[in-house]
């Protein structure tokens, strides 16, 4: 099992590390990035993805929320996995039509799981997840495929909010290593 594990560390490391000078949403400068719509295109990859993240989703959770726009693709292949429905959750509500914020279902009442890409800072999962608790959704929980050890986990645990996430940074650093 651990092998396995550490084979899917390499191959997303191998498949989605770059390097160069990138400015991340939390508006810091790194030197490195993993570009999640690298691995999120290759579908052998993220599928193994989602079969190993579907041993981290709750076992009362009832809806995936997958946050706009990398943690749909997650969200969408983690459901086909699981066998759970999936939301489609916007940065903000659509100003038109139905007006919506989660496409896809009713989230009132709902115990759902947010599914993320990469969190950095978890800015952007916290503004999503008061407006879904808004909304009448009860969030506890969060899974990323990538967290950069970069305060995200402190920060949503901050907001009542678990982040479990895949990989951290370092174990993918290190599995490049080995």
């Amino acid at each position: 099992m651990q092998s396995n594990r550490r084979e899917l560390a390499q191959q997303l490391y191998t498949a989605s590390h770059i390097e160069g000078q990138f400015v991340l949403r939390s508006g810091v400068t790194s030197s490195e990035y993993f570009d999640k719509y690298l691995f999120e295109a290759d579908p052998v990859l993220l599928r193994r993805i989602a079969e190993t993240m579907a041993e981290m989703v709750p076992p009362d959770c009832e809806l995936l929320a997958g946050l706009e726009m990398g943690g749909i693709p997650v969200a969408t292949i983690l459901s086909q996995v699981t066998g759970l429905p999936v939301l489609f959750v916007r940065k903000k509500a659509k100003e038109y039509g139905t007006c919506k914020l989660a496409e896809g279902g009713d989230v009132a009442e709902k115990r759902l799981l947010v599914v993320e890409d990469v969190v950095t800072s978890g800015g952007q999962i916290i503004e999503s997840c008061r407006a879904l608790r808004g909304r009448g959704a009860r969030v506890e929980s969060v899974v990323c495929v990538i967290d950069r050890e970069s305060g995200g986990a402190e920060n949503l645990a901050k907001e009542g909010l678990l982040l479990r996430p895949l990989f951290t940074m370092s174990e993918l650093k290190s599995s490049a290593q080995s």
